[in-house]
C-alpha cells in the first residue's frame, strides 16, 4: 500500500468523555451526531479530495465515532500506528477545544518530529494563541484551505519553511511564530469535488469503513450533504459563520457560491451510492432567484428526498416550483424567537404572520417535514453584542 501524506483526524468534543461525567448542553441534540460531536466538518473530504487529485494519499480517522461505537477501541493505539507526513485536526466548531488539543498531544507523544496541522474556523479565530501550544506546528486560517494545505503538504515533503503559503501561521525553525497574510479566499467553488467519491474510494483503498462514517448512526440514517457556498450575506448575531465574521476573521468578504448546475450535479452523483436524504446545506436564494430557479430546474425529476435550509420567508409560488422540482423535500427554518422584536435584533427580518404563510405555503407544495429552530435565552440584552463563535442553546418543533 502506497504510504498515507496527511492523516485528517477528528476529536470528540471532549477526549476522555467515556471516563469523565459530564454535562452537555441541548445542542448536541439538533445535529445528527451526539453529544461528542463525532461528526467530521464537511471540509475534510474536499481536503481529501483535492489533495488527492493532485498526487497525494490522504485518509480520514474519525477517532469520535470510533470510540463511540466501540468501548476498547484505543484511540491512542491507533494513533501510534499511523505513519503519515502529517496529521490534520480539526477545530471547527469550539465544542472540539479539548479534544483537538489532547489528539494533537497525543500525536506528539508518538510522533514527535511529525508536523501537527490545524484548521477551521474555530482555529483562525484563535489561531495565535493555538501556537502557545507546543503540540501545534501550524494552523492553515480561511474557509477555504484546500491550496494553502496542498502547498504546506509540499513544503513539509520537502523540508522548506513555507514562507509563501498563503493563510498559514506556523512556528519557524528558530522557533518564532510566523504569520502569512489571509490572502486566498477563492471567488467560487469550482475548485472543489463534493460528491463523496473520495469517500468510496479510500475506504475500498485503507478497508476502514469504521474510520470514515460521518456520525455513529449514520449506517442506519445516511444523511448527506451538498454544499451551496462558502460565508455568508446576513449578520445573526450569535454566529461564527456572519457576514461579519468572516469579513473580518475569515478573510472572505463576500460568500463564494457552487455554481447551481454543478450543485445539481453533485447532488444525482451523491445519488448513485447513497439512498438516504441529502441536505442542501445553505439558502439557495442567497446567491438570487435567478440561482434558486436555475438549481430547481437542473434538479428537477429527483427521485430522492432533499433537505433545503431557508433563512426568510418564501412565496406560495417559490415553494411550488420546490415541490415541483424536489416532491418529498423537507425545510427547515430557524426563526430564533417567538418575538419579532427580538427576532429583528437577532438578524431575521420577518414576521409572525410571514412565517406562518411560508408554513402553509410548504405542506401545500408537499413538504414532507418542516423544522423550526428556537433559541433558549435570547434577548434584546443578551444579543446586543455579538458572539463570535458560541451559540445559544436551541429548541426544536417539527411539523410532520
Amino acid at each position: 500500500m502506497a504510504k498515507t501524506n496527511l492523516v485528517l483526524l477528528h476529536a470528540p468534543s471532549v477526549y476522555d468523555f467515556r471516563r469523565e461525567s459530564i454535562l452537555y448542553g441541548p445542542i448536541s441534540d439538533v445535529v445528527p451526531s451526539t453529544t461528542v460531536f463525532e461528526m467530521y466538518p464537511i471540509g475534510f473530504t474536499t481536503l481529501a479530495e483535492y489533495l488527492e487529485q493532485h498526487g497525494l494519499r490522504v485518509r480520514i480517522v474519525n477517532l469520535a465515532v470510533r470510540m463511540l461505537n466501540d468501548s476498547r477501541f484505543d484511540a491512542e493505539k491507533q494513533i501510534r500506528r499511523l505513519r503519515p507526513d502529517a496529521f490534520g485536526i480539526d477545530l471547527h466548531w469550539l465544542p472540539h477545544a479539548h479534544g483537538a488539543i489532547e489528539v494533537a498531544k497525543i500525536v506528539k507523544k508518538h510522533h514527535p518530529h511529525t508536523p501537527v496541522i490545524l484548521g477551521g474556523l474555530s482555529a483562525t479565530y484563535y489561531h495565535q494563541e493555538l501556537m502557545n501550544y507546543p503540540e501545534v506546528d501550524y494552523v492553515i486560517r480561511g474557509d477555504s484551505t484546500e491550496e494553502p494545505l496542498l502547498q504546506l503538504m509540499h513544503c513539509i515533503m520537502e523540508g522548506s519553511e513555507p514562507y509563501t503559503v498563503p493563510n498559514l501561521t506556523w512556528r519557524d525553525s528558530q522557533g518564532n511564530v510566523q504569520v502569512n497574510p489571509l490572502t486566498h479566499s477563492p471567488e467560487n467553488l469550482d475548485h472543489v469535488l463534493l460528491d463523496y467519491s473520495y469517500v468510496v474510494k479510500a475506504v475500498a483503498r485503507y478497508r476502514d469503513l469504521a474510520s470514515f462514517v460521518p456520525f455513529q448512526r449514520w449506517l442506519g440514517y445516511p444523511i448527506t450533504a451538498a454544499l451551496t457556498c462558502r460565508g455568508c450575506r446576513h449578520n445573526c448575531v450569535t454566529c461564527g459563520g456572519s457576514a461579519r465574521a468572516f469579513r473580518e476573521f475569515y478573510g472572505r468578504a463576500k460568500p463564494a457560491f457552487r455554481s447551481p448546475e454543478t450543485l445539481a450535479r453533485d447532488v444525482r452523483n451523491i445519488r448513485r451510492f447513497s439512498k438516504g436524504p441529502i441536505f442542501i446545506l445553505g439558502d439557495i436564494r442567497q446567491a438570487g432567484m435567478d440561482y434558486a430557479e436555475r438549481f430547481l430546474e437542473a434538479i428537477k425529476g429527483f427521485e430522492g428526498q432533499l433537505m433545503f435550509e431557508f433563512f426568510g420567508p418564501c412565496s406560495r409560488d417559490f415553494l411550488q416550483k420546490l415541490g415541483e422540482a424536489a416532491p418529498n423535500f423537507v425545510l427547515e427554518i430557524s426563526p430564533e424567537s417567538h418575538s419579532e422584536e427580538v427576532r429583528y435584533a437577532f438578524g431575521r427580518h420577518y414576521s409572525n404572520e410571514e412565517l406562518e404563510d411560508t408554513i402553509g405555503y410548504a405542506l401545500e407544495a408537499g413538504c414532507q417535514r418542516l423544522d423550526l429552530f428556537f433559541m433558549i435565552g435570547l434577548s434584546l440584552i443578551h444579543i446586543s453584542e455579538p458572539t463570535r463563535l458560541g451559540m445559544i442553546s436551541y429548541a426544536v418543533f417539527c411539523l410532520k
